[in-house]
C-alpha cells in the first residue's frame, strides 16, 4: 500500500498533563492556511514553536510536530485557519479502480488506524477549550463587562446579531450548492477588496464540510464528557477530496468510512450536534486522517462588525508579515474596511503604530466597532490596566489622505475588487490615483506597500504608471473565496512622488 507517515514525528517529549498517566505525548499536527501563504506559516510556526513544517501537495495546508503541551501555544497561531491531529497519512495511496473495492479499502482501514494518541491529544484539547470557556463566562458574567459590552457603538448587539445570522445562512447555502468534489470552488459569487474574504472563503470552509454532512457519514467522538462520565459521543466524519481518478465522491467516501468509525468506536453519528469530527483528506493519491481541533476557524478571532466584505485575519497577518514591520514603524491601511488589517497588525506588531481609515463612514464605524472589541477582550485577559492598542480610525479621502509626505513606513491595504464595492471600470482611475498617493505618504527609498487585489490587470497597468516611485518585489498567488489574486509587495524609490502628481 501506501507509505505511511501518520506515527512521523510521534517522539518522546515531556507528559503535557496528568490526564495521560505519565507517558509522554506528542502530535502531529496539521493546519490549513491561506493558500499562497503555506512558507510564511511554515516560518511563524519555526519561529513560535520551534518545529521544523511541512508544506503539503494539497495547497493550503502544512504539517508539524510538537509535543502535546504546546497545543496552547499552537492555537495561538496567527497563520493558521484551522487545527487537526493526524491520525496517520499516506502518501502513495493506492485506490482501487472499482468504487465499491475502494471504499471497502477506506472502511477496512479504520481498525488498522492508529487512534489511541491522536484521541489521547483530542481530549487534552478539549480539556484547554473548557478551561478557556469557563474564563469567558466568568469574565461576561462580571457588572462591569456587561456595562462595556453595552457600550460597543450603535453596530452592536441587534446588527451584529444580523450580520452574524447573515452569513451562517451564506455558508449553509454554498455547502448545499456545492457539495461536489474539486478543488475549485463552486458556487462562490464575486468577491471584492480582500475584506471579501473571509466570507467567501468561509463559504469554501461551508462546502468542504458539507461534502461529507450531506451525506449520512457520521464523525467521530471520543469517550469522555465534560464531568469525565463515560458516554456515547456524537461524532461526525468529514471527507475533502480534490482529483479527477477517484471512482467515489467525497459523500460515499464520508458515508462508508464514517460507517466503519460507527462500528469501530461504537459512536453515534451526528451531523451538527457531534463531540469529535473525524477528517478524510483525499488529494490526489495522497491520504490523511484527522480529527478536528477547532471548532471554527482561528481567522474569526478579531471581527465581531462584518461588512459587506470581510478581510481573513489570517491573511491579514500573511500580509502584514510579508512586509516586514520593524519597531517604531508607522502602518497604514488607507482603505481598511472592517479593520482586519490594522486590528491584526497591533495586536501582533504592538510596537509599531496603526493607523486605519476609509471613505465610507459605515466601514469606519465597523471598524471602530471592532476595535472596541478587542479592546474589551485585552482587558477580560487582563483586569489591570489596560495599556491599549497603538491604532487610530479615521474617515478620509482615499486619495488624498491627510498625513505628511514621507510619514509613513508601510502601507498595507485590500484593494476593491470592482465586484462587491466598487467596479473595475472606477479602479482604472483609482489604482493609480491610490498608488500616487500612497507613494507620496510613504518614505523615499525605505518604504514599502502590501496590497491584495484580484484586479491583476488594472493593477500591473497602474503600477506601470507610477513606475517611478515604485518597484515591485514580490508577488504572493493567492486563492480568496475561490478567486484567482494577487499579494504584490512594492518598494518605494528614492524618486519624489510630487513631481509627477499632476497626472491625475
Amino acid at each position: 500500500m501506501a507509505e505511511a507517515a501518520g506515527d512521523a514525528g510521534l517522539g518522546p517529549g515531556p507528559g503535557p498533563a496528568p490526564a495521560q498517566e505519565g507517558a509522554e505525548l506528542a502530535a502531529v499536527i496539521g493546519a490549513t492556511v491561506p493558500t499562497g501563504f503555506e512558507q510564511t506559516a511554515a516560518e511563524e510556526v519555526q519561529e513560535k514553536l520551534g518545529s521544523a513544517s511541512r508544506i503539503s501537495r494539497d495547497r493550503g495546508k502544512i504539517y508539524f510536530a510538537v509535543p502535546a503541551r504546546s497545543l496552547p501555544q499552537v492555537h495561538r497561531l496567527r497563520s493558521v485557519d484551522n487545527l487537526f491531529v493526524v491520525v496517520e497519512e499516506f502518501k502513495d495511496y493506492q485506490f482501487k479502480e472499482n468504487k465499491e473495492d475502494a471504499l471497502k479499502d477506506l472502511e477496512d482501514l479504520v481498525k488498522k488506524l492508529p487512534w489511541t494518541d491522536p484521541l489521547k491529544v483530542w481530549e487534552l484539547n478539549n480539556s484547554l477549550k473548557k478551561k478557556k470557556t469557563k474564563r469567558k463566562k466568568h469574565n461576561l458574567q462580571s457588572p462591569a463587562a456587561k456595562e462595556k459590552l453595552n457600550d460597543g457603538g450603535e453596530e452592536g448587539g441587534v446588527d451584529q446579531k444580523d450580520t452574524n445570522d447573515q452569513e451562517d445562512c451564506a455558508q449553509n447555502i454554498a455547502g448545499v450548492a456545492s457539495s461536489q468534489d474539486t478543488e475549485k470552488p463552486q458556487g462562490v459569487a464575486s468577491q471584492n477588496g480582500g475584506e471579501e474574504e473571509e466570507e467567501d472563503n468561509e463559504q469554501l470552509d461551508a462546502r468542504d464540510e458539507a461534502q461529507a454532512s450531506s451525506g449520512s457519514g457520521p464523525k467521530a467522538g471520543d469517550g469522555q464528557t465534560a464531568e469525565g462520565e463515560a458516554k456515547v459521543l456524537k461524532f461526525r466524519v468529514t471527507c475533502n477530496r480534490a482529483g479527477d481518478k477517484h471512482s467515489f465522491t467525497s459523500n460515499e467516501a464520508a458515508r462508508d468510512f464514517g460507517g466503519a468509525v460507527q462500528e469501530h468506536f461504537q459512536w453515534k453519528a451526528d451531523m451538527t450536534n457531534f463531540d469529535v469530527e473525524v477528517l478524510l483528506n483525499i488529494h490526489n493519491n495522497e491520504v490523511v486522517v484527522g480529527i478536528a481541533l477547532t471548532e471554527e476557524s482561528l481567522h474569526r478571532r478579531n471581527i465581531t462588525h462584518f461588512g459587506p466584505t470581510t478581510l481573513r485575519s489570517t491573511l491579514a497577518y500573511g500580509m502584514l508579515r510579508l512586509c516586514d514591520p520593524q519597531p517604531t514603524d508607522i502602518i497604514v491601511d488607507p482603505m481598511c474596511g472592517t479593520g482586519a488589517i490594522p486590528i491584526e497588525g497591533a495586536a501582533e506588531w504592538p510596537g509599531c503604530y496603526h493607523i486605519a481609515g476609509d471613505n465610507n463612514p459605515q466601514a469606519v464605524k465597523r471598524a471602530a466597532n471592532n476595535i472596541c472589541s478587542l479592546l474589551r477582550k485585552n482587558e477580560s485577559k487582563d483586569s489591570s490596566t489596560s495599556l491599549g492598542i497603538p491604532l487610530d480610525i479615521i474617515q478620509w479621502d482615499i486619495c488624498n489622505l491627510p498625513l505628511r509626505t514621507g510619514s509613513v513606513d508601510i502601507v498595507v491595504s485590500d484593494m476593491p475588487f470592482g465586484k462587491r464595492i466598487g467596479s473595475k471600470k472606477k479602479n482604472w482611475d483609482l489604482y493609480p490615483a491610490c498608488l500616487m498617493e500612497m507613494g507620496r505618504i510613504c518614505t523615499p527609498g525605505t518604504g514599502r506597500a502590501v496590497l491584495l487585489t484580484q484586479d491583476k490587470k488594472c493593477f500591473a497597468k497602474a503600477l506601470s504608471r507610477v513606475g517611478h516611485i515604485w518597484r515591485r518585489a514580490q508577488t504572493v498567488w493567492v486563492n480568496v473565496g475561490g478567486l484567482h489574486a494577487a499579494v504584490y509587495l512594492l518598494r518605494r524609490t528614492w524618486e519624489r512622488a510630487e513631481e509627477r502628481r499632476s497626472f491625475w
